[in-house]
């Protein structure tokens, strides 16, 4: 008897054993959840004259992993160097799982003396005002900014929009925000030597001293519709790490870069003549250095006799190669040659420099 009880007492315990953790039965009790939203991560800070814009992303699910429900409040504070984190303004009511953009302008207090680090911070809270903590870290500068540009201007030339600006004195770099409105029209180039798509948004960057007020921007393709700003940029090392501080944008300045250059006068011109031989006329050949544009056409070669008036005696299309042979001469006459250079345009260079040849006379 006291055997089989024994045998009872031990399934019993058994069982009650497995019941903690068997299939079908409750496990211990979860503490219940706080609901607080999940950390700001990737907040980012940029500051562009006195104006800072903070962009972040909203976490979707709190800090148990479960999906906010409703919009968030979200506290923005900021603090110098070890004092305290000092709201930015009022809170924000912000949906969970976007992306959010803020700005501020900031206040006189941080707009004077030099520049120093200023940190920003996001702080998400739930319905009783509780929060996981705050986020990254966001650094700009606090201090004051560059001046401003002023008599900014763009002008066109063959190699490139010329940049210009008024000096003020300051010897820091400039950067140019290009932004293409109209792309040039397609180039006829095909496979590998055709150029790649041109970035619609292009920085620019140039080391100004306090002379020297103009830029070059070699790499605009004529065509294209273009709209520059810019603004003095300060550099300034913080814990090792570099942190710039970017004056004011300049009102916008749109150009147009049309091709309105005409090609490199050709160089290097030669007259060769040969003498009549049995079945071949007398001539004169032309060679001349070659022209690496890219969007050359040809050459026009012009010829005189003595002092007259030139003449075109290449044909109408142009002439490919930097040579010509002209076999309408007659012996014992001296001409004149020159040859101009011609764009896809019809834009056509000046002249080259003479070159004079005798043809032989004919011996018979």
């Amino acid at each position: 008897m006291r055997l089989l009880e024994g045998l009872l007492s031990a399934g019993l315990g058994a069982a009650l054993a497995a019941g903690v953790t068997g299939c079908g039965t409750p496990a211990a009790p979860q503490p219940p959840s706080l609901k607080l939203p999940g950390l700001v991560s990737d907040l980012a800070a940029e500051r562009t004259g006195n104006t800072v814009q903070l962009t972040w992303t909203m976490p979707k699910r709190t800090t148990d992993k479960l999906p906010i429900e409703g919009n968030v409040t979200v506290h923005i504070c900021r603090k110098e160097a070890s004092g305290s984190c000092v709201a930015a303004g009022p809170d924000l009511m912000i949906a969970p799982g976007t992306e959010h953009t803020w700005n501020e302008t900031l206040p006189p207090s941080l707009t004077a003396d030099q520049p120093r680090q200023l940190q920003y911070f996001v702080e998400l809270k739930n319905q009783k005002g509780r929060s996981a903590g705050l986020s990254n870290a966001a650094s700009v500068l606090a201090g004051e900014a560059p001046g401003p540009i002023t008599g900014f201007t763009a002008t066109v030339r063959k190699d490139g929009v010329v940049l210009r600006w008024a000096p003020d004195g300051e010897s820091v770099p400039v950067r140019f925000h290009r932004t293409l409105l109209t792309p040039a029209p397609e180039s006829k180039q095909q496979g590998l030597l055709a150029p790649p798509p041109e970035p619609v948004e292009l920085n620019l960057l140039v080391e100004q001293d306090t002379l020297t007020a103009v830029a070059l921007d070699k790499s605009v393709r004529f065509g294209a519709t273009y709209e520059y700003r810019a603004q003095r940029i300060a550099r300034v090392s913080m814990d090792g790490k570099p942190i710039e501080l970017s004056g004011a944008l300049s009102a916008p300045v749109r150009i147009q870069a049309l091709d309105v250059f005409p090609p490199e006068v050709p160089a290097g011109l030669a007259a060769v003549a040969t003498a009549a031989q049995s079945g071949s006329p007398a001539s004169i050949d032309l060679s001349w250095e070659p022209n690496n544009e890219p969007d050359l056409a040809g050459y026009i070669v012009y010829r005189r006799e003595d002092a007259g008036p030139w003449q075109r005696i290449s044909p109408a299309q142009p002439v490919i190669g930097p040579a010509y042979h002209d076999a309408a001469v007659e012996p014992g006459h001296t001409f004149q040659y020159t040859v101009s250079a011609v764009d896809q345009g019809g834009h056509e260079s000046a002249r080259s420099a003479e070159a004079q040849e005798t043809v032989p006379a004919d011996s018979n």
